[in-house]
């Protein structure tokens, strides 16, 4: 196997299985942690991240295919293609853009339609293999129906994109899941905490 990359929590690296392109990714031990409060903490992450992947799937949600599960590993398709979030950086917009947002719009609207919170869907977490979208990294994912978490996925995107790729991808969203409104409703009082947060510290 090669690694790939490594973030916090997980180091995904490239291998074959089956003859199949695959991803591994496993979660590495905590060393400041007790060994059996970070096994059983390693394994449920590893758990939730399957689960959410499959049901993400099994509601027509693009993801990468879930090949196998281990205590602490998770064997995945490999993707080969571009994060939206590199392609903003080389400078995509206009119509291609909406398009892309539009997509990934409607597959949050999806995973919440499933109880699922993605926890960081952002555009360095869409994925565009041959002009088709498809949504990566469920580390943080939680099944879950709270309306805060899956307002925080909106703001997160909210906060990465300009507003008309932004509207795009409401739009979609809105078409996606029929709770889009108390989601919305929800993005706009954590916008306005925040900004009241900002006024409070600033005036101290």
């Amino acid at each position: 196997m090669t690694m790939i990359s490594e973030g916090a929590e997980a180091k995904l690296y490239s291998t074959k299985l089956l003859g199949i392109d695959a991803v591994v990714k496993r979660r590495f031990p905590k060393g400041y942690r007790v060994k059996p409060l970070d096994e059983a903490l390693r394994r449920q992450r590893t758990k939730i991240e399957a689960r959410a992947l499959a049901h993400a799937s099994s509601f027509g949600v693009r993801v990468p295919t879930l090949l196998l599960l281990d205590e602490f590993d998770i064997y995945m398709s490999r993707l080969h293609g571009t994060t939206l979030s590199k392609m903003i950086d080389n400078g995509i917009g206009g119509a291609e853009l909406n398009g892309i947002m539009s997509e990934a719009g409607a597959y949050l609207g999806l995973l919440h339609e499933a109880g699922i919170a993605h926890g960081d869907y952002t555009p360095a977490n869409i994925m565009v293999c041959g002009g088709a979208a498809y949504v990566i990294d469920f580390g943080l994912a939680a099944m879950s129906s709270s309306v805060e978490e899956m307002a925080l996925d909106l703001l997160l995107m909210k906060r990465s994109v300009s507003s008309p790729a932004f509207a795009a991808f409401m739009a979609s969203y809105a078409k996606a899941y029929e709770g889009s409104d108390k989601t919305e409703g929800r993005l706009n009082s954590i916008e306005k905490r925040g900004r009241y947060q900002t006024r409070t510290l600033t005036s101290v």
